[in-house]
């Protein structure tokens, strides 16, 4: 001992994880360059496999943690140009990401019916009147039997909603614009989730988010 204190070595750092830090540069990546603080949530990303299949829609938030992580890498940035900056890393707000490794898909059945796959596939069109669409409707009531199937149910203006109410094409004598039928393709799936499609997934997921 001597008189002389001991001295304790600094306590060893924890090492953290790659996925942790990339989860705290997403949430540092909180700027653009105008300065501005863009909302995380306010978007979806399209996830393609590294084969370009479109897999799924991602939040903001999430697709920056696979491109901080170097699991993906972004295909086509926000039209505006908009960078997300941190400390360290400075990514470009992205529209579409590819992940770096293939990932098996597993066979998925029968699109499920959601408000936002059922708008995609009438285009935002009442289906009786050809106006902009802002509801569903079924068109054999439920009142009167009616299923709530993709080939029971169509989007429809307002004002075509309350003028059908409950009643019978037949009974007020209109007709369809088109055969409501369900959706096909590996596409619907994701459509089915998503309300606001961004242009740029068109080269992907094809006509349906005109």
């Amino acid at each position: 001992m001597g008189g002389e204190m001991a001295t304790m070595p600094p306590p060893a750092r924890r090492n953290r994880r790659p996925g942790r830090i990339a989860r705290g540069h997403a949430r540092r990546l909180g700027r653009d360059h105008s300065g501005t603080a863009p909302a995380f949530g306010r978007s979806r990303v399209l996830l393609l496999n590294a084969t370009f299949e479109p897999l799924t829609a991602l939040s903001l938030r999430r697709a920056v943690v696979l491109v901080v992580c170097g699991k993906a890498e972004v295909v086509h940035g926000d039209p505006s140009g908009l960078l997300l900056h941190s400390a360290t890393v400075t990514v470009p707000v992205p529209s579409v990401i590819r992940l770096n490794n293939y990932v098996r898909v597993p066979y998925r059945g029968m699109v499920p019916l959601t408000r936002a796959g059922l708008m995609h596939r009438d285009r935002y069109r009442c289906a009786y009147c050809g106006a902009k669409a802002e509801t569903i409707d079924h068109v054999v009531p439920r009142s009167r039997g009616g299923q709530h199937t993709w080939e029971n149910c169509v989007a429809c203006c307002t004002r075509c909603n309350h003028r059908k109410a409950d009643r019978l094409l037949s009974e007020i004598g209109w007709t369809l614009r088109m055969r409501p039928q369900a959706p096909r393709g590996p596409y619907w799936r994701l459509l089915a989730q998503v309300n606001d499609a961004d242009p740029e997934w068109r080269l992907y997921l094809g006509d349906a988010v005109a």
